[in-house]
């Protein structure tokens, strides 16, 4: 093997990042294109999805605050992969892997297409089908780029954009409450069905703009002093995009009529013309998205990469997406088999579906909060079984009260994905089986012995430095290739 390609040799990735870096992590993988076209896509139930923005909000807070509770007691790199491990043993944490790993390059695809209604408003406004595609492909690849070259440019890369999105943002949610028109709003419910129906099915929608509140907790190795810097930069990162969201999408709905939303490609840029009249608010608006599409993409494949790395070096995920190249510890082979499928998926649905963004966008949703429903679990487990040991009964009712409260959020967004959904998402999980098989072929990997024995499911491993993985060390095979050790 050359210098430049490792699978191990060190206690793990450099940890480059502090909690400014790892809070725009979260912030700029929350806020991407998503809020920038969510109105549009929310538009046909009428005002009733800002009801279930307020659900989703409370919903994504209670997941950010088990989140920063289970990076808190692990503060290893994974985030729902390992809690899930831990806690039910090697297949639900593979089932979460795969099922975090689909959501990842899937809502890349969905970013990239939502991204593509705002470069758009400069270029190909005539909406030429092959030139979308390009466009969408490059946002793509660009952060891919930014990936390979390491995760300190990544992070850098991550704060600028992360703060210059948030301008335009904070102008139309502001600014933008002024000058409400209620006759913008049109039928509270226009989705022809119950109010709870549309409450559900908007709220399955709106949840895509909080999915990345778990950023911090995949990548807690390659952050400083994670247990301290994840929890705190999870739930700060969660709370300032909920101010943004609910504000942000309040002063949308208010400023563009109903009728124009629903034909809108770009709403934040109509919302900001409508606000000071003429195009070049709108204008400034579309660059800030343009901006914001590209730091998220920035962020997810960094998560792309890092959920299946630190399954793969539990021998949970195929050895390649472990390996690391040259002294940045650059997951390439992760980065790059990520950033295909999402170049498929995005080609096929410009060129098959008819609502590309909502359809991806419910798909990567179902996928997401998989991982969620099980992390939820893994904290009430952790609560019930050791918490009542070591907690007063107060702190206790609390952290379970909010472990349950996202547990009932993530059934909730399940059912809310609708029926197609749900088969679509089922089918790509059971795909996973196959990998798992092809993965234990030589063995169960949990009944090696290692320096602490074999693994027991539920057991509490033992304390390990912060930034490590606290596994043992495990076998990475590679077909035709001997054996490498690797030391977490």
């Amino acid at each position: 093997m050359s210098s430049t390609e490792r699978s191990g040799g060190k206690a793990g990735p450099s940890a480059a990042l502090g909690l400014p870096a790892a809070s725009a992590l979260v912030i700029g993988s929350i806020i991407g294109t998503g809020v920038f076209a969510l109105p549009s896509a929310l538009a046909p139930y009428g005002p009733i999805p800002l009801v279930a923005f307020v659900v989703v909000t409370l919903g994504a807070l209670a997941l950010a605050g088990t989140f920063g509770a289970l990076s808190e007691r692990t503060p290893a790199s994974g985030g729902p992969y390992v809690y899930a491990r831990e806690a039910f043993g090697e297949f639900a944490g593979f089932l979460n892997a795969w099922s975090y790993w689909i959501t990842a390059w899937a809502g890349n695809a969905a970013i990239a297409v939502a991204w593509v209604g705002y470069v758009e408003v400069f270029i190909n406004t005539g909406h030429r089908t092959w030139i979308s595609v390009l466009v969408a492909l490059g946002g793509l690849w660009i952060p891919a780029v930014v990936n390979l070259t390491g995760v300190r440019n990544t992070g850098a890369f991550q704060v600028v954009t992360t703060v210059l999105k948030f301008v335009p943002l904070l102008f139309v949610a502001i600014l933008g409450l002024l000058f409400i028109d209620v006759d913008n709003f049109g039928a509270f419910n226009a989705s022809g069905g119950s109010a709870l129906g549309a409450i559900s099915a908007a709220g399955a929608i709106a949840l895509f703009s909080y999915l990345g509140l778990e950023a911090a907790s995949v990548v807690a190795s390659r952050v400083r002093e994670p247990a301290r810097n994840v929890p705190r930069a999870t739930v700060y990162g969660t709370l300032a995009c909920a101010v943004i969201y609910l504000l942000g999408t309040l002063a949308v709905f208010g400023t563009v009529s109903h009728g124009e939303l629903l034909a809108s490609s770009a709403p934040f840029t109509d919302a900001a013309n409508n606000i000071m009249g003429g195009t070049r608010a709108g204008d400034a608006v579309a660059v800030a998205a343009i901006v914001s599409g590209i730091g998220a993409l920035n962020g997810w494949t960094m998560l792309c990469a890092e959920m299946p790395h630190a399954a793969a070096r539990d021998g949970l995920f195929p050895a390649a997406f472990a390996r690391l190249r040259g002294d940045k510890d650059v997951p390439v082979f992760g980065i790059v088999a990520s950033t295909v499928p999402a170049s498929l998926i995005t080609v096929f649905s410009y060129t098959r579906f008819d609502d590309v963004f909502t359809k991806i966008v419910l798909l990567s949703v179902l996928t997401a909060v998989i991982p969620y429903l099980f992390s939820a679990a893994a904290q009430l487990y952790w609560l019930l079984v050791h918490g009542r040991a070591r907690l007063d009964r107060r702190a206790l009712a609390r952290d379970v009260t909010v472990a349950v409260l996202a547990m009932g959020f993530s059934y909730w967004s399940i059912q809310g994905s609708g029926y197609q959904t749900v088969y679509h998402g089922l089918f790509v999980l059971l795909l996973g089986l196959p990998v798992y098989v092809w993965l234990k072929r030589d063995g169960d990997v949990s009944a090696r012995p290692g320096p602490t024995g074999p693994a027991v499911p539920g057991a509490r491993a033992p304390e390990t430095p912060p930034g490590s993985s606290g596994r043992r060390p495990v076998i990475l095979r590679s077909r035709g290739s001997v054996p490498l050790r690797h030391h977490d």
